[in-house]
C-alpha cells in the first residue's frame, strides 16, 4: 500500500470510530481482534445498504424469494457441504518477524502490484500522447505492459495450480522463485505453506459429556440449498427462480485484517439461482451483468469498479469471477458470482437420502437444477461506500470541509432538525416538526453547538439536508433547508417538508436504476 493510500485508509478508520460508525468489539477490555461492532450511524447505514440489496434482488424480481435461516444447522450439513475436509486457508510464516500471512493473499498482492505497474505505463504514455492516445492497442502492443501482465498472469497461474493439486511445497516454491518479502521484516525467510480449517466449533447440549458437536456456519448458502424443497412447493416457484438470505457467518481467520475488509464474525448477503442444466453459462453472465449495473446504480466512480475471473475454481464451480473494488490498500473482492452447477443439491440428497429434484413437463423427467450465486459481504459492502464517499474540500474561505457524500437514499439519517438557538420558543418549535415527520423518516435532532458546527457534523455523517428553525419560523411557518454537497440553502414552508425529504432521499430513485 502506498502512502498515500495508507493515510486515505486511516482517515476511514478514524471517521468510522469518531463519528459513530464503527467501534472496536470489546474496546474497554483491549478489544478482541478481528471483531468489530456498528455504532448508531453505523447500524443505520448497514441496514439501509441492507435494505436496499433486499428490496433489489427480492422485490424487483419476480421469481426470487427471501428466507431466514438458522445459523446452527446439523453437522452433516457441512460434511455434504465439504466444509469439514476442505474449507481451509493456506498459511505461511515469516520467520524473522514471527508474522503469519495468508500465502494466496501474498501471492495475489505480489501480482496487483505487477498489474498496477503495467497501468503505471499506459498513464504515463497517455499523458505523452494526449487525445490520440489509443489505451488498448498500447496495452496489446507495449512490450514492457505486456511483460508485466504476463508475469502476473503466469504467477497467479502456478500457484493455482498449486493449491489445486494440493502441493504445498510448490506453492510455497512460488513465494520463494518470487522473492515476496514479509511485509514487516522485509525478509523471504518463510516456512512451509500447511492448511487450516476456519471453521468455529460448538456444542449443543445441556451437559459437556452429553453435548454433541456443531459447527458456527461459515457461509449462508447451505442454508438455502437444505430449503430448497420447502421453499420451492410453499412459494409456489417454478424453474428458474431465486433464493435470498441476509445473515451473519463466522470465520476463524488467523491471518484477519484490514479493518472491517476481513472479519471473524461477518454479514452475507447471498442469492442462488436455481436453473436447468445447460443453462449454466448464459445465467452467469446474466446476474454477472445485473450485480455490476447493481454497484454502478450507485453512482460511484466506475474505475472503481473491474471483473476478475477466477483461475482457480472451487472444486464444484465450472465458472467464477469477482466484482472487485478499488480500496485504499487495492483492488480486493467485494462480491463473487458463481456457478455452482448441480454438486450442492446432489451432495445434500447422497446425505440426507432426500432427494432434492424437480419435475420437468418438458422432458416428463426429474432432474436436479443448477445454481448461480451472487454472494456479497455486507461488511466489505460497507466498508468500500466509506472509502468512496468520504471526502475532504477546501471552501472558498480557505476552511476545510469533511463531507461523507453517501448516495442520499443510504444516510443514516435522512434530515437534521436544528433549531438555531436554544431559546426563544424555537427548540419548541423545532421539536414539533420533528414530531411530525418521524414516523415517515429517519431524523436527527441536534441543538447543541453553533449552527454552523452543527453543519459540519451532519456534513460528516452524510446526512442529505439539514432544516434550520429560526425566529422568522415562528412568524410564517418557513424554514431554511440546506443541501449537504453544495451547501445551498432555500427558505420552504414547513408544510413542505415531508414531499421535500421525500424526493430527495426515496430509495426508489435508486432502484429505478437497477
Amino acid at each position: 500500500m502506498s502512502q498515500g493510500a495508507e493515510e486515505s485508509f486511516k482517515k476511514v478508520i478514524s471517521h468510522a470510530k469518531e463519528y459513530g460508525f464503527v467501534f472496536q468489539s470489546s474496546e474497554i477490555y483491549d478489544g478482541l481482534s478481528s471483531v468489530y461492532d456498528y455504532g448508531p450511524n453505523g447500524a443505520l447505514l448497514k441496514n439501509n445498504i441492507k435494505n436496499y440489496w433486499w428490496r433489489s434482488m427480492v422485490q424487483l424480481n419476480d421469481n426470487v424469494v427471501g428466507i431466514d435461516s438458522a445459523i446452527f444447522m446439523h453437522p452433516d450439513v457441512w460434511r455434504a457441504s465439504g466444509h469439514i475436509d476442505a474449507f481451509n486457508d493456506p498459511l505461511i510464516d515469516n520467520k524473522d518477524s514471527k508474522k503469519r500471512y495468508r500465502a494466496d493473499v501474498l501471492v495475489e498482492d505480489y501480482a496487483e502490484k505487477l498489474f498496477q505497474k503495467a497501468e503505471k505505463e499506459i498513464k504515463k504514455a497517455a499523458l505523452r500522447f494526449g487525445d490520440s492516445f489509443d489505451s488498448e492497442l498500447y496495452r496489446k502492443t507495449n512490450t514492457r505492459v505486456l511483460e508485466y501482465e504476463k508475469k502476473a498472469k503466469t504467477i497467479l497461474s502456478r500457484f493455482s495450480k498449486a493449491l489445486s493439486n494440493n502441493n504445498l511445497s510448490e506453492a510455497r516454491q512460488v513465494i520463494i522463485d518470487e522473492k515476496i518479502k514479509c511485509p514487516v521484516s522485509g525478509s523471504s525467510n518463510w516456512t512451509d505453506v500447511r492448511q487450516f480449517n476456519l471453521m468455529f466449533g460448538t456444542k449443543i447440549g445441556s451437559v459437556a459429556e452429553g453435548a454433541n458437536d456443531l459447527f458456527l456456519r461459515p457461509e449462508t448458502a447451505q442454508g438455502i440449498f437444505v430449503n430448497f424443497l420447502n421453499v420451492f412447493k410453499t412459494s409456489r416457484m417454478k424453474i428458474p427462480f431465486g433464493i435470498a438470505q441476509v445473515g451473519k457467518a463466522f470465520r476463524n481467520e488467523i491471518v484477519a485484517r484490514q479493518f472491517i475488509f476481513r472479519m471473524r464474525e461477518f454479514e452475507q448477503m447471498e442469492m442462488q439461482f436455481f436453473i436447468m442444466p445447460g443453462s449454466e453459462m448464459k445465467w452467469f453472465d446474466h446476474w454477472k451483468k445485473v450485480r455490476m449495473n447493481w454497484h454502478e446504480s450507485l453512482g460511484f466512480n466506475p474505475k472503481n469498479y473491474r471483473y476478475h475471473n477466477h483461475e482457480k475454481l472451487a472444486h464444484y464451480a465450472d465458472a467464477a469471477a469477482d466484482i472487485e473494488y478499488n480500496f485504499p490498500f487495492g483492488f480486493k473482492e467485494l462480491e463473487g458470482i458463481h456457478s455452482r452447477t448441480d454438486f450442492d443439491l446432489k451432495q445434500h440428497s447422497q446425505h440426507s437420502g432426500k432427494k432434492l429434484q424437480v419435475f420437468d413437463p418438458v422432458s416428463n423427467e426429474n432432474f436436479t437444477p443448477s445454481v448461480i450465486e451472487t454472494s456479497i459481504g455486507l461488511d466489505r459492502m460497507f466498508l468500500s461506500v466509506l472509502s468512496e464517499c468520504l471526502k475532504e474540500e477546501t471552501l472558498k474561505d480557505g476552511t476545510l470541509r469533511t463531507v461523507l457524500q453517501l448516495p442520499h437514499s443510504l444516510a443514516p439519517n435522512q434530515a437534521a432538525i436544528l433549531p438555531l438557538l436554544k431559546k426563544d420558543k424555537l427548540p419548541e418549535c423545532a421539536k414539533k416538526i420533528y414530531d411530525q415527520l418521524k414516523f415517515n423518516f429517519q431524523l436527527i435532532f441536534d441543538e447543541k453547538d453553533a449552527i454552523g458546527k452543527r453543519y459540519r457534523r451532519q456534513d460528516a455523517i452524510g446526512t442529505p439536508i439539514c432544516i434550520t428553525v429560526d425566529h422568522q419560523s415562528l412568524i410564517d411557518n418557513t424554514v431554511t433547508v440546506r443541501d449537504r454537497d453544495s451547501m445551498g440553502q432555500n427558505r420552504v414552508e414547513i408544510k413542505d417538508l415531508s414531499n421535500i425529504i421525500k424526493n430527495t432521499t426515496s430509495v426508489e430513485a435508486l432502484l429505478k436504476k437497477v
